[in-house]
């Protein structure tokens, strides 16, 4: 008899994803508090400088330091709707099957992407 191929990982398998996703979300929404303390700090610069020359130098390296924390914040809401619709999947019994081939994706893929939807190998001819 042929060996039969798994076509979803177990309930158990399951529940060890599902915890890993908890735990970076919990992570994500430490960090991105984190970044929205810094951007409230830095909106809050003081206004007693009196040399108006390095003060626009100031206000320019403050704005493009808001920037970058603003698109740090952006990135990590992204990562974590991305690992919430990961948990939707796990709920609806389509977490770990490649979108694009219908396998399973590598419980090492997984681990270390857990919000991916499609295997390495799908990823890769994606790129080319």
């Amino acid at each position: 008899m042929a060996k039969e191929e798994k076509t979803r990982y177990s309930d158990a398998e399951l529940k060890e994803f599902e915890a890993l996703i908890l735990d970076k979300i919990e992570k994500a929404k430490n960090e991105l508090d984190i970044l929205k303390k810094t951007l409230n700090k830095s909106g809050d610069s003081g206004t007693d400088s009196t040399a108006t020359g390095s003060k626009v130098l100031e206000d320019g390296a403050d704005t493009a330091e808001r920037e970058a924390i603003s698109q740090l914040a952006s990135r990590q809401q992204k990562f974590m709707i991305n690992l919430e619709n990961a948990l939707v999947r796990i709920k609806n019994g389509t977490y770990g099957i490649c979108k694009d081939t219908g396998e399973l994706i590598s419980k090492d893929r997984l681990r270390a992407v857990p919000h991916t939807t499609q295997c390495i190998e799908a990823k890769l001819n994606q790129k080319s």
